[in-house]
């Protein structure tokens, strides 16, 4: 970048040269006196109409005796380089110096004015110039030439960017949730600085380790970890890099990145995204010669082939383990698979210490709450929702980040900001109200079911309103209670339209979805359907780590899917029928709960406790604090809301802070 500015630097600075010259040449080589001949100045001279003449190189500036309009008259004239003006003047009789000249004698004041020399090169440079700009447009198109001849040659190098030791940005101490994949680096960066203590016990260093994992849980994270604590090399490429049109560009490069590699070994190679160039042979339409292929069985040679005496650790990340190649993943080339899934209750709330330490957090921030109220985030999701709470609390104005932001972000992460200028009639608002108020108590009476946490009807996204849970303890497995449970609750919202208001709306399709799901998926793939036993009907494919069913492959008979349907209608209607009858029930309460919505549209933790837990005959809020609430403020001054010194001003199109994660909710309605 450097060479090449100042490369166009000097082309425009000669350019600048040459157009300076040109200008002086032609605008300042004239003279604005009247020119007159030689002779005509010596007979001048000899009629002694002359006060002085001022010779400058072969220019004479000639002053006359005589003035015009007060001025005096100045005449130009040029003197040959063969000619002595001083010998014509003598011959002449002219003195040439006028206060010792005797009286009657004609006399010149004779000058001569030193020259810059600035001519004759000039003139020089006018002749040679053409030759000059010739040249340079010569030079110019072999540079051309040469760069297009390197870009050509460098096609088939290697793009891997180079970290060394010396300039550490992320740590272990900077990744949390992942123990165990930490203690499995851990030993390779051990292995290179110490490698004579596995040497000493015969142990070898691994080829690659294989980092798998959905998406956010880390992999390029641990990776730089890995770079800032082993002090060694650390080059870092994606898969697709190696993917080009032309054959054979891939495992050119390929070749060229193990070369270096090798040149610093021992090092480290991380190659992000490999199911972009390690997918399975045999798969594409090019047959062999297919340059993914190509690509692919260079780097089987280069990673376990017939030089073995390399000290160079292999780093690949994937969420796709599931169409690698075989012979890509089998020991020898990565020896090590360090699955990475998303953080436990225990894992999140130390990835949440993580990302809180340095920001000022208030007193009432209970970070296991936190943790508890995400279950399935990941660490990016949760690295989001630390940087929303914290832009929640300077779009506020306050100094620190309480609670309050820290709820509101996981809302916003969950289902989107908050669309308060959504019109909804009364009629609507009431649904709405009803709707969730019958998903918070259906779950509130549920033995094995998340207690409800946090109820609202402000639109988030795609939902008119939502109900979020908060389990007591995190769960691995779940049982058909769990989620017989978890149908009742679902169709919570339904029911209670239907019991209220006679007939349900579209609001619940999302529940209807999901209860579907849920109820497929327990008599075909969990066995818990009691008429059909612990069987599993049809083999689904799907992506790993991603949970996207591709298609399934049907491996039963038609009266046996007649079965499973009855089973999945008997679930789902039994579910419908608790949920009304907890409703009926419980008919109070629900009405007691929709009508608080309606004053205060929304209701979290203690409060929702209490209001559940309190008699429906109760005015809510109770007595005392209803007191509490209206104690009159001692008297003070009127305040302008302090604002910050600055006042952002949003791109048009929309806030940066107004995106929001589009999940499903559970008990949502649309």
């Amino acid at each position: 970048m450097y060479s090449r500015w100042l490369r166009n630097s000097f082309i425009y600075l000669l350019i600048l040269v040459a157009v300076i010259a040109i200008v002086f040449a032609f605008f300042n080589s004239g003279s604005s006196h009247e020119s007159i001949a030689l002779g005509d100045v010596v007979q001048k001279a000899k009629n002694n109409e002359i006060k002085k003449i001022v010779i400058d190189g072969k220019d004479l500036t000639v002053t006359l005796n005589r003035q015009d309009k007060g001025k005096d008259v100045v005449l130009s004239s040029k003197i040959g380089s063969n000619s002595d003006l001083e010998k014509l003047l003598a011959d002449q009789g002219v003195a040439l110096s006028r206060n010792s000249a005797p009286a009657g004698t004609p006399a010149v004041d004779l000058e001569y004015k030193d020259s810059s020399g600035f001519g004759p090169w000039l003139g020089l440079l006018l002749n040679i110039l053409p030759f000059l700009l010739f040249g340079l447009f010569l030079l110019l198109i072999m540079r051309q030439a040469q760069g297009s001849n390197s870009q050509a040659m460098s096609f088939g190098k290697s793009r891997a960017r180079l970290f060394t030791g010396s300039k550490v940005t992320v740590t272990f101490v900077d990744v949390a949730g992942v123990d165990e994949a930490k203690e499995e680096l851990a030993e390779v960066v051990e292995f290179l600085k110490y490698p004579e203590k596995f040497a000493a016990l015969g142990a070898r260093i691994p080829k690659g380790v294989l980092l798998v994992g959905p998406p956010g849980t880390g992999k390029t994270l641990l990776s730089r970890a890995v770079a800032g604590e082993a002090g060694v090399p650390f080059f870092s490429i994606s898969g697709s890099e190696f993917v080009e049109m032309f054959v054979g560009v891939g495992a050119s490069r390929v070749r060229d990145l193990f070369d270096q590699a090798k040149k610093n070994a021992p090092c480290i190679v991380f190659v992000d995204e490999i199911d972009a160039v390690g997918r399975q042979r045999g798969a594409g339409l090019g047959g062999s010669h297919d340059e993914r292929e190509q690509t692919l069985n260079q780097i089987l040679v280069e990673m376990d082939g017939f030089d073995t005496g390399t000290n160079v650790i292999v780093i690949a990340a994937t969420n796709r383990p599931d169409i690698l190649d075989p012979a890509l993943l089998r020991p020898g080339r990565f020896d090590r698979k360090v699955i990475l899934d998303s953080p436990d209750v225990k894992g999140r709330e130390a990835i949440l210490m993580v990302h809180t330490k340095g920001k000022p957090i208030a007193d009432d921030v209970t970070v296991m709450t936190l943790a508890k109220s995400t279950p399935g985030f990941s660490g990016a999701d949760l690295a989001n929702l630390v940087n929303e709470a914290a832009i929640l609390a300077a779009r506020r104005n306050k100094k620190i980040i309480t609670m309050a932001e820290f709820e509101e972000a996981v809302d916003r992460v969950i289902a989107g900001p908050e669309r308060k200028s959504r019109v909804m009639s009364p009629h609507e608002k009431k649904v709405t109200a009803y709707h969730e108020g019958g998903h918070t108590v259906v779950a509130h009476f549920m033995e094995h079911h998340d207690p409800p946490h946090k109820v609202t009807i402000v639109s988030r996204g795609m939902a008119g309103g939502y109900t979020r849970f908060l389990p007591d303890e995190e769960t691995h497995y779940r049982t058909g209670s769990m989620f017989r449970d978890q149908l009742c609750t679902a169709l919570g919202g339904h029911a209670a339209e239907e019991l209220i208001f006679g007939e349900a709306s579209t609001g619940p399709s999302n529940d209807i979805e999901q209860v579907t799901r849920i109820a497929r998926a327990m008599v075909t793939r969990w066995g818990m359907s009691e008429r059909l036993g612990p069987r599993t009907f049809g083999k689904t494919e799907e992506m790993i780590f991603l949970g996207r069913e591709i298609a399934e492959t049907r491996n039963y008979s038609e009266k046996i899917a007649e079965e499973i349907d009855d089973e999945v209608r008997r679930l789902i209607e039994d579910a419908q029928e608790r949920a009304r009858n907890v409703l009926r029930e419980h008919r109070d309460l629900l009405d007691k709960l929709a009508t608080v919505l309606l004053d205060v549209e929304t209701l979290e933790g203690d409060q929702l406790a209490k209001l559940l837990n309190s008699d429906p005959a109760e005015p809510w809020p109770p007595e005392g604090e209803a007191k509490r609430d209206e104690t009159p403020a001692p008297p003070s001054l009127p305040e302008e809301p302090r604002r910050p010194a600055f006042e952002p001003k949003p791109a048009p199109g929309g806030l940066a802070w107004e995106g929001g994660n589009q999940s499903r909710l559970d008990g949502g309605s649309s």
